[in-house]
């Protein structure tokens, strides 16, 4: 079964990392948070919380991994929030490969490994890291149940790029 055209594997392999870049890997609705329900979007690169029934300065908060590593020093969930930053680090690595790719894709293709094999790769273990982070923000407490929208994607994004017939 082919499910996509050799000939288009290596741009279906840039637009797929750049667009798992774009997709969220967790969505969490907890309820009960400081008396009340919060919402927590979290891309491969930042967080966006938003706070149900906050003053409008306080309603919605951006947080990049670091920032809430830092965050959440010395809690049972700080190492949920490591995973993400190494999950994030592994796919800025995939966009920066995917970018080059684009940019010259002959040179990349006559190096030593298949480009989109590589991102295949990154892709999946990417899809792997983040998935250990939202089962640790599940098994470490905290409040709510994550719903891992774009771990689903990364894996099958990579399970796709890893098994493309090329010619």
């Amino acid at each position: 079964m082919v499910w996509v055209r050799s000939e288009y594997a290596g741009e279906l392999a840039v637009v797929v990392t750049w667009l798992a870049a774009l997709i969220p890997w967790n969505v969490t609705y907890s309820s009960g948070i400081s008396g009340g329900s919060v919402l927590f979007v979290r891309f491969p690169f930042f967080q966006v919380r938003y706070a149900f029934g906050a003053t409008p300065a306080r309603r919605i908060a951006l947080t990049d991994p670091l920032s809430a590593i830092a965050f959440q020093q010395g809690q049972t969930i700080q190492v949920a929030y490591q995973a993400w930053a190494v999950g994030a680090a592994v796919l800025a690595v995939g966009v920066v490969v995917a970018t080059l790719y684009y940019r010259d894709e002959e040179r990349l293709e006559a190096g030593p490994a298949d480009p989109v094999r590589v991102l295949g790769g990154i892709l999946g273990l990417s899809g792997v890291v983040l998935a250990v982070a939202t089962s640790l923000l599940f098994t470490r407490g905290f409040p709510g149940v994550p719903v891992p929208v774009g771990v689903v994607f990364l894996l099958i994004f990579g399970g796709l790029l890893l098994t493309v017939d090329q010619e």
